[in-house]
């Protein structure tokens, strides 16, 4: 039985990207404001492609549940330059659903994931599809060229988050990589050949391996709104992602235990020490209340680390599915083409 899967026939030439063509997967959460544009610019980069690599290219739009007119703008948006498909999903399912919705949809064999903020700039995708073709790499991921306009305590608890993940893990998660990346098509299907219910993109797309290479950029400023991520929703999300792609905190809460066995079992030699040595016992129990409350805290905490794997796994028994689609609608360059040329044909 073979427990593995080969995607070695999807390798990519520069010969046969063209014909297996981009995907571009947007998940959207209320980016009304800036849809239309974000839309033109994605445009203007697919023909700069097709004119580059003679790569087609498609869009494909995923409505997390947007509580504006995201999904009614989505629906309008004209296949000029650049096929479109517009997925909305029945509620909001968080963005990993949404990405992984588009995995899915996704009918071309590259695919490449950015946001429809504005701040991942079409203008760098050229130059992830050329690392991947001319260069060879099956994926292609960015990560911000510096954080110094961040505080000093969100550096810090970022580099913390990394240290803890990649604690004795064997595929390393790129600090400050982000979900801005693009995936060769053998590297998108080894994505999609992954079966677990609780995704962390970032460390999945490592995990799975292959030529990587790493693009710097500047994210640009966001082009409307602000942002729906507040420190809690990124602490959640920290605990997600270390939950779902890591046993760091349990090997963590492991070795404290031992830390702290290993304290008590010499405190009470200093004990025993003393009483051996002076015939007198220690006065009290300040001690005894103070270990006592640090070793019940420290079991709650335990507890706690434990309690979220099996929420985990519990979660994966179930095998819900991670989202539903309620509305799928697909436009083509070829299809709207066609129809404006009759329009002109029948008007003249």
């Amino acid at each position: 039985m073979m427990l593995g899967t080969d995607v070695s026939g999807l390798s990519t030439t520069a010969a046969t990207a063209a014909g297996q063509g981009l995907s571009i997967v947007v998940p959207l959460y209320n980016e009304a404001a800036g849809l239309a544009f974000l839309h033109a610019r994605l445009g203007e980069m697919a023909k700069a492609l097709r004119q580059r690599y003679g790569l087609p290219c498609e869009v494909v739009y995923i409505d997390d549940g947007s509580a504006d007119a995201t999904l009614s703008i989505a629906r309008g948006l004209g296949a000029d330059a650049i096929d479109v498909q517009v997925v909305s999903l029945s509620r909001n399912f968080g963005k990993e659903a949404a990405l992984m919705a588009g995995l899915d949809h996704a009918r071309r064999g590259a695919v490449l994931f950015m946001d429809g903020d504005g701040q991942h700039p079409p203008d760098l995708v050229e130059k992830l599809v050329g690392h991947w073709i001319d260069g060879g790499y099956d994926v292609v991921y960015t990560a911000k060229a510096h954080r110094d306009n961040e505080s000093f305590l969100r550096r810090a608890a970022v580099r913390g988050f990394y240290a803890l993940i990649n604690w004795g893990a064997r595929q390393k998660i790129p600090e400050d990589a982000g979900d801005f990346r693009l995936l060769s098509p053998r590297a998108a299907a080894a994505l999609r050949q992954l079966p677990e219910r609780n995704r962390f993109f970032k460390g999945l797309a490592s995990w799975i391996g292959f030529r990587q290479i790493r693009v710097d950029y500047e994210p640009a400023a966001r082009a409307h709104g602000v942002t729906t991520f507040s420190p809690g929703r990124l602490v959640g999300l920290s605990i997600e992602g270390l939950t779902s792609f890591s046993v760091a905190p349990l090997r963590f809460a492991s070795l404290l235990g031992v830390l702290l066995a290993t304290v008590a079992f010499l405190f009470g030699l200093s004990i025993l020490w003393e009483t051996w040595t002076t015939g007198k016992s220690v006065p009290g129990y300040p001690s005894l209340v103070v270990g006592l409350m640090t070793i019940g805290g420290v079991q709650l905490i335990m507890i706690g680390i434990v309690g979220e794997y099996i929420g985990k796994i519990l979660s994966e028994l179930k095998a819900r599915p991670i989202y539903f689609v309620a509305e799928h609608s697909v436009k083509r360059v070829e299809a709207q083409t066609s129809a404006s040329a009759s329009e002109r044909t029948a008007a003249e």
